[in-house]
Parts: C-alpha cells; sequence; structure tokens
C-alpha cells in the first residue's frame, strides 16, 4: 500500500535497500541527526508507516525525516517561520538537494550489493539482513571535529559530546515541538542549534569550556584545530556558489575533495588529534574517498575473523595494530571489494555493533547463534558453510521477506516476537 504524506512533507521515492535510514543514522557516521517516535496506525500495516523521524539542525533550517518501504518523505523548518508559496519552493528544492548529495543518492546502492555478493562470502550472508547501508557524505569540519571526539570513545559518548558542542558553542536557530507521539502527555519545544564554524572553536576559552563539558584531552585538540584552520585558511576564496556562506577553512576542507587521497590524508595529519584511523573516517565520510577503509578494533577483529589477517602480539597479548599492517588490512580488502571497499567496509562494521546485534533478524525459532550471518562464512570452502546451506538459505529468506527490524524497537517487543513464532512454529 502507498503510505500517506503527512502535511507539510514531500516524498522522495526511494526504497529500503537503497537506503535505511534506521541504519545509516545510527551506526557512528554523524553523530547530531535526533530520534523521535512515532504512533503506530491502529488497524494497518505496521510496516507500511514511517515508525520514527529523523532530524538535523544545518545552519539555516532543521531537516525533519522519515521513511516508508517505499519512498523517504522529507520537509524543512526554517527560522523565519511562515514563506511564501515561492520562498517555500525554493528553499524546499534546497533541501531536496542537499538530501540527494548528504546521502549520495546517485550511487545505485543494490548494485554495489550485488558486486560485494559475487566477490565476498562473508558479505553476501550479512546482505540479507542489513540493507540499504550506505556512506554519508557529511560536511567536512563537522566530520573533522566529530572524529576527533572519536578517540577511544564509543558512539552515544560521541553523540553526548557533539550535542554538547553545539549547545554551548553555537547560537540557537529555532525551537520545534517533537513530532506526534504516543503519549498523551503535551510536548514540550526542542531547542535546535547549528554545528560551530571553525571561528567560533578557535577562541582560547573554548579549551576549558569543552574541558568543563568532559571533553577531556579532546577540548585542546579541537581548539588547537580550530586555531591553525582559522589562522592558515581565513581568507580563502573559493569558487564555489553552494558555499558562500561558509568560512575559510571550511572551504578549504571542502577543496581536499579534489585532492588525491595520498595528499589529503598528510593535511588532515597535520591538525592536532587526527592520526591515520580518524583522518580516514575523515576521507571516507566526507572528502569523497569512497575505497579508503578506516581501520579500528573493530574493523581489525573482522579482518583477523573472516579474511585471514594476522599480527604480531603486543605485551599485552593483545594483537598490536602496526601502520604496516594498519596498510595490509586496508589492501586486502579493497582487493575484494574494488573501488567502493569503504562503503562495503561500512556494512560489516554496523553489522559488528552491539546495538545491531539484533538487527533484522527473522522472526524465527532459530537460535541467534544459529545465524550464518557472520563467522560462518569466512571461506567458501570452510566445512561449516558446506554443513549448513538449509539454515542459511531459511534466514536469508526469512530475512527478504521482512524490512529489517529497527535497532529502535524495545527488547520486550522482541521478545513479544519471537514468543509468537515459537507458538506458530510448534
Amino acid at each position: 500500500m502507498t503510505t500517506p504524506i503527512p502535511p507539510g512533507f514531500r516524498s522522495l521515492p526511494i526504497s529500503l535497500v537503497q537506503l535505511s535510514l534506521a541504519a545509516v543514522l545510527n551506526c557512528g557516521q554523524s553523530f547530531r541527526w535526533t530520534t523521535h517516535p512515532l504512533p503506530v496506525v491502529v488497524g494497518s500495516d505496521v510496516h507500511a508507516f514511517p515508525t520514527h523521524e529523523y532530524r538535523l539542525c544545518l545552519r539555516d533550517r532543521v531537516v525533519c525525516l522519515r521513511q516508508s518501504p517505499e519512498a523517504l518523505l522529507y520537509r524543512s523548518v526554517f527560522p523565519e517561520g511562515h514563506l511564501s508559496p515561492t520562498q517555500e519552493a525554493v528553499r524546499e528544492a534546497e533541501t531536496l538537494a542537499w538530501l540527494k548529495d548528504y546521502f549520495q543518492l546517485d550511487v545505485d546502492l543494490v548494485k554495489l550489493y550485488d558486486e560485494w555478493s559475487s566477490r565476498d562470502t562473508v558479505f553476501r550472508a550479512l546482505r540479507s539482513r542489513f540493507p540499504g547501508i550506505r556512506m554519508l557524505r557529511q560536511d567536512p569540519w563537522e566530520n573533522l571535529v566529530s572524529f576527533i571526539c572519536s578517540s577511544n570513545n564509543n558512539i552515544a559518548r560521541i553523540t553526548k559530546m557533539i550535542h554538547a558542542l553545539c549547545k554551548h558553542c553555537s547560537p540557537p536557530l529555532l525551537s520545534l515541538v517533537p513530532p506526534e507521539s504516543a503519549s498523551d502527555t503535551s510536548p514540550e519545544s526542542v531547542t535546535y542549534y547549528p554545528f560551530p564554524a571553525p571561528s567560533m572553536l578557535a577562541a582560547s576559552e573554548i579549551a576549558s569550556k569543552l574541558r568543563a563539558l568532559g571533553f577531556g584531552y579532546r577540548a585542546d585538540f579541537i581548539q588547537r584545530t580550530a586555531q591553525m584552520l582559522v589562522d592558515e585558511h581565513k581568507e580563502q576564496n573559493v569558487t564555489d556558489t553552494s558555499a558562500h556562506d561558509l568560512e575559510g577553512p571550511e572551504k578549504w576542507l571542502m577543496t581536499l575533495r579534489g585532492t588525491d587521497t595520498l595528499r589529503a590524508r598528510e593535511e588532515l595529519l597535520r591538525f592536532v588529534g587526527v592520526g591515520r584511523k580518524v583522518a580516514d573516517c575523515i576521507l571516507l565520510m566526507s572528502l569523497d574517498k569512497r575505497e579508503v577503509i578506516p581501520v579500528d578494533t573493530h574493523v581489525h577483529q573482522i579482518a583477523m575473523k573472516h579474511y585471514g589477517l594476522r599480527g604480531s602480539c603486543g605485551s599485552n597479548g593483545k594483537t598490536a595494530m602496526t601502520p604496516k599492517l594498519y596498510d595490509e588490512i586496508n589492501t586486502k580488502l579493497v582487493g575484494i571489494w574494488g573501488d567502493y571497499a569503504g562503503w562495503a567496509h561500512s556494512v560489516l562494521f554496523t553489522a559488528d555493533l552491539k546495538v545491531f546485534a539484533s538487527y533484522g533478524m527473522s522472526e524465527s525459532p532459530l537460535k541467534p547463534e544459529a545465524n550464518p550471518a557472520y563467522g560462518s562464512a569466512t571461506s567458501p570452502s570452510t566445512s561449516s558453510n558446506k554443513k549448513r546451506p538449509r539454515v542459511k538459505k531459511e534466514l536469508d529468506a526469512a530475512a527478504v521477506a521482512k524490512p529489517a527490524e529497527s535497532p529502535h524497537s524495545s527488547l520486550a517487543e522482541r521478545v513479544k516476537k519471537r514468543r509468537r513464532t515459537i507458538t506458530v512454529a510448534a
């Protein structure tokens, strides 16, 4: 059935296999999207209606997104309030252009999934559970600061830090009530803050302010990096009409999209708090270097578990990450996945996150550990693959038949679903 378009929203036809907001906006790429649950539409197919609204504050507007199986629903809210029909049409055209660029919708993700599946049995086993995971094309400045914060950190804490950074270092743009919810209480309005520009974070007092907010040593890294950028590129001139409201440092960072990978990485490594992994995250997520694979603990473990990579153990008994091993992992995985290796890696990275442990699981009486989506597909010739083809087929078919389960669903909801399935199966 066709999902009705809520008042104020517009519809962009796109299927869940091309883009899954529930996965892409929660897998550690971007940290400023806020998620708001929507009420269940009684008496309807629960999968036909959006379950959440996602919001992001840009410099001049708040973008609100919902998703149905066949479309991305979007609207923009502006601080000016009511717009004339002509102004509204222009602004919504800008929002649509931003969405297409931000989600890189010119890239056919299904075609890439097909290619990766033909090259890699590990990916083939995962694809039905994790459709629609694509790389965002983020603002390089925000991306740089966010991943300076990622050092020795987790997604939940990075998210908290980035929201605190915006609230305390950037003026408010507008206030907006949450979307309609299942609660009977009247929702209070939420204030939205844009990401602060480099000049706002370059002031010397910013470091102490961020330390007070719990940023620790990262506070100095952020302030000093902002100061470096402001000092070096304050008067940067770039012929780009889309960047007319950006500061010089932001415009300069944008130019790295047209620079080769090695040179762009060298430029990023000059900044305080930016090592190889952080630089590679920025290259992949905001600078169009689609082949780059940032290697952290998750990716290192994936490479050892599924792709035969090894390394020497350090004094603590753990495998030490050396520049040589980092390059070996990149070379190995790029050889398997090709030019969009960074995109492919994001699917396996997401699958390895604990918050996604039950994501896309079929309502099957089979125990989760029986799912071969991770771990039994180390090699096409392993005996474990040959012993369990029937189980894999059943799981994959069930996952394709049902939309992926949202990571926002509660544990109680998942337990109820599994109990119902077990009862039917019995």
